[in-house]
């Protein structure tokens, strides 16, 4: 994995599926606060005037020259749960994002956050 410095470098950039399918562009990253590495990316998707962040996990993900491409459909990313583009992931949805992706959650160190925006 490739460390969270770096992938603050794409913001702005596409972010694709592992079919080369655009999702949206990369706007902020999550780390884990376990083990501070990127857990999760906001992507800018939608249309003008109704873009919304959506929360798609980097585990696996690679970069190309143009793009971040993560390991999880379009489809998938697209309805996963969302926030508004200027908002944050508040703590209590946490959860929901990694039930969306199948992904095990366990808060934080003594119930803290898990995921912190970098």
């Amino acid at each position: 994995m490739f460390p969270a410095e770096s992938l603050r470098d794409w913001r702005g950039e596409s972010v694709i599926d592992p079919d080369g399918d655009k999702i949206g562009d990369l706007e902020a990253v999550y780390v884990d606060t376990l083990d501070d590495q990127p857990a999760f990316a906001t992507v800018r998707v939608g249309f003008i005037g109704r873009h919304r962040l959506v929360l798609v996990p980097l585990a696996g993900a690679t970069v190309t020259p143009k793009a971040v491409r993560v390991r999880v459909a379009k489809k998938l990313a697209s309805t996963a749960p969302s926030i508004d583009v200027d908002g944050e992931l508040a703590a209590t949805d946490e959860p929901a994002v990694f039930a969306h992706y199948d992904l095990p959650y366990q808060p934080g160190i003594s119930g803290a956050r898990r995921l912190a925006r970098r």
